[in-house]
């Protein structure tokens, strides 16, 4: 995500200089996270195109070094957003590829239709490694908000035939990850309206009602399904929970949900709490913590790819 700074009021030929250098490393910047590949069709359902956007690392081109890739989904409560919202573009400079998915808003489709196309861009990209240059062994999830729970629902979900769906040309191809990564995501939508202020509830309630159908205790059984937490088990890949402590949206009971059912089965999980932090901010996206973040995970995927 780009921030820009509105340049102060210089006059003079200094001032033109000053405008113009600074227009020149802003455009320069801006083509720098410019998609590799913009809009390729993963996937259609019906007439509808689904699309993703694949940023390679700046030396990608011109390394034939297959890829770890970071499957990017956004957030916007399940009912807005843009796969043109990446925040996590420092993760290019440590090698990964990012593939940012378009997926159907629950307006459009409701639950579980956000996992299915999830999942079948997962295959796509997995099914397309060669020639995308892209490690098929070494695939990350991760997501902000609602794309935090969706990102971890289809992390701990691998071969589960209510939510791979029927998406897509590579139904056989597997939708598995190797590490999942949630940003104040949420983990089990039968506690979050129990565990929510009464702003989150403002925001909480109309978009459970868009993506189940119905709230929680009317539709258990669909709650319980799109909770993370209810399919947590010893075969899940180790998880990365970043949650502000100050979060008026999405309450952090959500990530300690996550974090003790991951214990409970003795599963890798590193939970970051980010003082004074709120629902989202440059704060949780610095230099340090996404350096920090990629180091911790290539460090597993090395690990996991001796192992085998």
């Amino acid at each position: 995500m780009v921030y820009y700074e509105e340049m102060p009021t210089i006059s003079c030929r200094s001032g033109i200089l000053v405008f113009l250098l600074w227009r020149i490393v802003s455009c320069t910047f801006a083509l720098a996270i410019e998609p590799t590949h913009r809009d390729i069709e993963y996937a259609r359902v019906g007439h509808r195109s689904l699309v993703l956007d694949l940023y390679q690392p700046v030396n990608g081109a011109a390394s034939m070094e297959a890829r770890p890739v970071v499957v990017w989904v956004h957030g916007g409560a399940w009912r807005s957003g843009s796969k043109k919202s990446v925040p996590v573009m420092a993760l290019l400079d440590h090698g990964f590829a990012i593939a940012s998915v378009e997926y159907r808003l629950s307006p459009e489709a409701k639950f579980p239709a956000q996992v299915h196309d999830i999942k079948a861009a997962i295959r796509f990209l997995r099914a397309h490694a060669k020639a995308y240059m892209l490690d098929s062994q070494r695939f990350v999830v991760a997501g902000a908000s609602a794309g935090g729970h969706l990102a971890a629902l289809v992390g701990v979900t691998n071969g589960n035939e209510r939510l791979e769906g029927g998406i897509g040309e590579y139904l056989e191809t597997s939708s598995e990850v190797h590490a999942i990564v949630s940003f104040y995501g949420a983990s089990n939508l039968q506690s979050i309206l129990a565990q929510s202020s009464e702003h989150g509830l403002s925001v909480r309630v109309p978009a459970l009602q868009l993506l189940l159908g119905g709230q929680p205790r009317d539709v258990v059984e669909l709650a319980k399904l799109a909770s993370p937490v209810s399919h947590v088990d010893s075969h899940d890949p180790p998880l990365w929970l970043i949650h502000g402590d100050a979060d008026p949206q999405m309450p952090i009971a959500q990530s300690e949900e996550l974090s003790e059912a991951y214990r409970g089965f003795t599963l890798p999980v590193q939970f970051s709490i980010v003082p004074d932090g709120e629902h989202g901010g440059t704060e949780f996206y610095t230099d340090d913590r996404l350096s920090s973040l990629a180091k911790q995970i290539q460090a597993h995927l090395r690990a996991g790819s001796r192992s085998k």
